[in-house]
């Protein structure tokens, strides 16, 4: 199965909304993760150590299924990002 990276940037002050859509958030994902699919997820950080966005890299059936899946995310849906995207990637390295 292919491998996508959803890359969220938030929206400015979001913490509130963090903390208010974390546990749907993590919901979702825990979903991807009890069926092998999530690769890794996390939020990426600023210069204070304060989320500013987050990476998931996740396995989907095809780029239209990968979009789908991030249409869901509460950070999606709610307002959280400011804006995201959607890419197929290629591992490299480490080789497999």
């Amino acid at each position: 199965m292919p491998s996508f990276v959803l890359i969220g940037h938030d929206v400015s002050e979001s913490a509130e909304l963090r903390k208010r859509y974390r546990p749907a958030h993590l919901e979702g994902i825990e979903g991807l993760e009890a069926a092998g699919r999530i690769h890794f997820a996390g939020p990426m950080l600023d210069a204070e150590g304060q989320p500013l966005g987050s990476i998931i890299l996740f396995e989907a059936r095809d780029l239209e299924d990968a979009r789908g899946i991030a249409a869901r995310d509460p950070y999606v849906c709610e307002g959280v990002f400011e804006r995201h995207e959607v890419r197929e990637v290629r591992q490299v390295l480490p080789r497999t």
